[in-house]
């Protein structure tokens, strides 16, 4: 989601090109050249740091130019960026200490300067330096505060001092580096507790659905540790397809079974004679479900269940049987009737589980009362009874099979649904309604789950099998880390070879030279098996039924607290902007980096069920795709650099960890749309821009027929995309096509491509002329961009200023009274560009505001196409339909921790990405179409093995 910066027209060297490895977020894939920002890089008293850091920024860009690699926290060579940035800064911290002071050597060098020694070293450094300090103003550091770089007294240049120097130090001891390393050793302690967890509780999530839950507000029923399906009509009839289920039992019961009749038809009425059997049957979908009335444990119930057991032909499928409370109100709760139910259930039970051995067997255990509520005929029905009669039940059936577990399965919670709501009773005796929907729901979740495996239905599902395509790529990272392992040994061993020796002639150390550079291959064997165990841990969280999973659960307080609290800490950490043109590298970033968090508070919030939030998200997903045409267009539009290397990188760095995931999660690449999206955005703003004539800035500078021919282009563009909006067959007659369906179907059809792509269709092309009309206001100078002066004349700023505010809060406020998803979206992609426009307006006018920016949220916009990719399956769960659970019982503490590992990771693979960029997509052309050629076989590969993978799937 970067974006390259606009050059200046004026300057020669604003024609240099942002290199590509900025092209890796998820919308505008442009130059991630950014710095390091001063106080991560600054080792010393700040007027001895500025000329470091100016020197260091120049060697920067230069190396970056050269190499084309970028991470997260800047440029670098790649043995850098393995040892982390944490050791630079201390090595950094080293040579200052050394040139500034005698004693430096105290606080050691490099990575050895560590413990008590290296804090103790640094404060000599800062009371020496301050010694020989003559005064004089404070220097305007970039790393300090304002108030600390205007002052001149010794009390504010000290509180400076002692901020910079807090913040080296921080960042000496807990570095990026240091974090993952921690969020490793978090990952395999929580993996060995939850493994533990599952032999020791077992791992059966049926089990959990019968027996434990809570409630998530006030009708949301949340299963320990898995996720429940909410069925809809069609998909219960698709389950119960020629199937028998029977009720046996009291009123209770019967309510179960209106309750379950209702999900597969809602018109369903309660009517008739309570007290006798009530049938039920959908002949088109040949479901039949019967409630039988048996209120008591006797032998009437035991004849019933006997009929079955010999006749294989009308043995239902399901049974749902259980009764008490009128064993307890017909016999006053007497002693003698609790031993009669004892001798009754125990004579059923071997029946039970001779039927449970073929058939589905759920025994419900029966609800507390509200005894307040209870008629003067009821009042024997006591909480005390039925617990006593609870634990007979219990006790019988699960002793009913001497050698193995009994496969009579206890329906033990609504137990716990009733006791949150039995005091909304109407007679302290049946349940409300919204209670019986929610233990029908689980009745359907414990017996369809296995048969339509639904998404975010966890609850009483297998582990999906390996394919063909998941086992060779678990083969391929396997042998990448055995052979990342051998390589490390060898080149240990080399090393040890090659280690200091001493000349006993002379008594001095010889050094063999040896070149300690990391090699292509090292680099290659290392990012692979960097990528094999983060996806193993991909697979662990959302594949394998190692970690739990939760329901989402909406609501006000989830979603705007979270927004409040990033939204602080953006503010806090501010910086100076190395330059304050409009819509400059730090500030897109930034922009980059607060829509990605707000985006991900939105998903795991579960927000999208409130419209007015929904509504702005979706506006902030139009921006990202307003930056992908701004950017890219301003890139060719400036450098005219349309080579097969650019575009070969661009379209690496966004979709190579899509593609690794389609591989090892078995999910189309449509699944993952937001790049598939901007994918196709690039590809048409490169086609657009590099077809003949190609009408680059220093072409039409000399002539300006050449901007009316670039219009025309943009024209039929915009023709182009009216054309496929309003003509879906046409749209998806092109993306039906072989091979481009296998990208662009999901669930056998293109249709959510389509959606999602006419969604923001005019955005893209918006964000294309913007950059058009800004680069060439800039390039006559109507703007003013100088730091702290407005954009354009005071009375000019003003107006715009005010139009901008005005036009943001009213679509604020329209977005906000949308009453119908449905007609919103179609009148989204006409007015998404309105705030847009005035979002960068409010940022860019004023020049107090274009001069700083959040380091906070940029260092987030750096890696946010990781970020969005990831929490697909690392901090979300069931592919994005519930929450990761990595901590049960603490929500809290496990968002923090979830958090704080789904970030380490995103890191982590941005770094990948960038190493394999590096190798995979050489500068040389014929080295790079011998690349091209070999990814072409792999694809063509994939194809086949797919194909053959769906085939046997069916």
């Amino acid at each position: 989601m970067l974006e390259p910066l606009v050059p200046s027209p004026s300057s020669p060297m604003s024609l240099q090109p942002p290199p590509p490895a900025a092209a890796r977020d998820p919308v505008t894939p442009e130059g991630r050249m950014g710095p390091m920002t001063p106080e991560h890089r600054a080792s010393g008293p700040p007027s001895q740091a500025q000329p470091l850091l100016r020197q260091e920024a120049k060697e920067e860009e230069e190396e970056g130019e050269e190499t084309g690699v970028q991470g997260a926290w800047g440029t670098g060579t790649a043995e850098q960026r393995r040892r982390g940035w944490g050791e630079a800064a201390e090595a950094a911290a080293a040579e200052e200490g050394q040139a500034e002071a005698e004693g430096a050597a105290a606080a050691g060098s490099g990575s050895q300067a560590g413990g008590a020694g290296g804090g103790r070293g640094g404060w000599r450094r800062l009371l020496a330096w301050l010694r020989r300090r003559q005064p004089q103003c404070c220097p305007c550091a970039a790393p300090l505060p304002r108030s600390a770089a205007h002052g001149c007294h010794g009390g504010t240049k000290m509180a400076a001092l002692a901020y910079n120097l807090g913040k080296r130090e921080i960042n000496h001891y807990f570095s990026v580096r240091s974090a993952k390393v921690l969020a490793l050793v978090a990952v395999l302690l929580l993996a060995a507790c939850h493994l533990a967890s599952r032999r020791y509780r077992g791992n059966d999530s049926c089990e959990y659905l019968l027996s434990s839950g809570r409630f998530l507000g006030e009708k949301v029923w949340q299963p320990h540790s898995c996720m429940m399906h909410k069925y809809k009509i069609s998909e219960a009839k698709n389950c119960l397809v020629d199937k028998h289920i029977a009720f046996i039992g009291d009123s209770r019961i019967r309510q179960l079974f209106y309750s379950f009749v209702k999900i597969i038809n809602p018109q369903f009425k309660e009517e008739g004679n309570k007290h006798e059997n009530i049938p039920f049957e959908d002949k088109i979908a040949s479901v039949k479900v019967d409630f039988l009335w048996h209120p008591e444990v006797n032998g009437s119930m035991k004849q019933c269940i006997k009929v079955w057991t010999e006749d294989s032909v009308a043995k239902p499928h399901v049974i749902v049987a259980g009764a008490a409370t009128w064993s307890i109100k017909i016999h006053n709760g007497s002693n003698e009737a609790l031993s009669q139910y004892k001798m009754n259930i125990t004579s059923i039970a071997p029946l039970l589980e001779k039927l449970a051995k073929t058939s589905d067997v759920y025994w419900v255990l029966q609800d507390p009362v509200y005894e307040d509520l209870l008629s003067e005929n009821r009042k024997m029905i006591t909480n005390e009874k039925i617990d006593a009669y609870n634990e007979a039940a219990v006790s019988i059936l699960n002793s009913s099979t001497r050698n193995s577990k009994s496969n009579v399965k206890m329906f033990s919670v609504s137990k716990l649904i009733a006791q949150e709501t039995i005091m909304e009773s109407l007679d302290g005796l049946h349940l409300p309604e919204s209670s019986r929907e929610t233990s029908a729901m689980i009745l359907m979740n414990v017996y369809c789950n296995k048969i339509l495996k639904p998404v975010d239905g966890s609850c009483c599902q297998p582990q999906p099998p390996l394919t063909l395509i998941q086992k060779l790529a678990a083969c391929f990272f396997t042998l990448s880390i055995i052979g990342y392992l051998i390589f490390y040994i060898i080149h240990r061993h080399a090393h040890r070879k090659n280690k200091p020796c001493t000349d006993l002639e002379s008594g001095e150390e010889k050094k063999n030279i040896i070149n300690n550079s990391a090699s292509p291959l090292e680099i290659l064997l290392q990012s692979f098996c960097k990528l094999g165990l983060i996806m193993a841990y991909f697979y662990m969280c959302d594949r394998a039924n190692l970690f739990m999973k939760e329901n989402k659960f909406y609501t006000h307080s989830s979603f705007f607290i979270p927004i409040i609290y990033i939204l602080v800490l953006g503010v806090f950490y501010n910086e100076n902007t190395k330059e304050t043109k409009v819509l400059n590298r730090e500030q897109t970033d930034e922009w980059k980096g607060w829509m990605q968090l707000v985006i991900l508070i939105y998903h795991i919030s579960g927000a999208s069920t409130f419209l007015p939030v929904y509504m702005h998200i979706r506006v902030l997903v139009a921006a990202y795709l307003f930056q992908t045409g701004y950017g890219h267009f301003s890139y060719f539009w400036i450098k005219g650099d349309f080579g097969i290397h650019r575009v070969c990188q661009v379209l690496f760095r966004l979709n190579f960890l899509v593609v690794v995931l389609c591989i090892v999660m078995d999910r189309p690449y449509q699944f993952y749309y937001f790049v598939p999206l901007v994918t196709v955005w690039f590809m048409v703003i490169y086609v657009t821009l590099a077809l003949w004539p190609q009408i680059i800035q220093k072409r039409a500078n000399g002539n300006c027929f050449w901007h009316f021919g670039l219009l025309l282009k943009l024209a039929f563009l915009l023709l182009c995309i009216c054309f496929l909006a309003y003509s879906q067959g046409a749209f998806e007659k092109i993306f039906s096509l072989w091979p481009l369906s296998k990208c662009f179907e999901l669930k056998g059809n293109v249709y959510e491509w389509w959606f999602r792509w006419q969604l923001d269709r005019y955005v893209v092309f918006h964000g294309m002329l913007f950059a058009f009309i800004y680069l060439a206001l800039q390039k006559r100078q109507v703007l003013s961009e100088g730091k702290g002066e407005p954009l354009f004349s005071n009375k000019i700023s003003n107006i715009l200023l005010f139009i901008s505010v005005v036009s943001f809060l009213t679509y604020s406020i329209w977005a906000s009274s949308c009453k119908n998803k449905a007609e919103c979206n179609e009148l989204h992609p006409s007015v998404s560009v309105v705030q847009i426009l005035a979002f960068i307006l409010i940022r860019n006018i004023p020049g107090y505001a274009r001069s700083v920016y959040s380091s906070f949220f940029a260092w987030f916009g750096k890696i946010s196409l990781e970020l969005f990719i990831c929490q697909y399956h690392i901090w979300l769960a069931a592919d994005t339909r519930g929450i990761l659970v990595l901590i049960p019982g603490n929500p809290m503490l496990n968002i923090i921790v979830s958090t704080f590992i789904f970030v380490c990771v995103a890191h982590e693979i941005s770094q990948i990405t960038n190493d394999l960029a590096h190798i995979i997509i050489p500068k040389d052309n014929s080295s790079l179409l011998k690349r091209l050629a070999c990814i072409a076989a792999f694809f063509c590969g994939l194809l086949i093995l797919s194909s053959i993978q769906d085939k046997s799937r069916h």
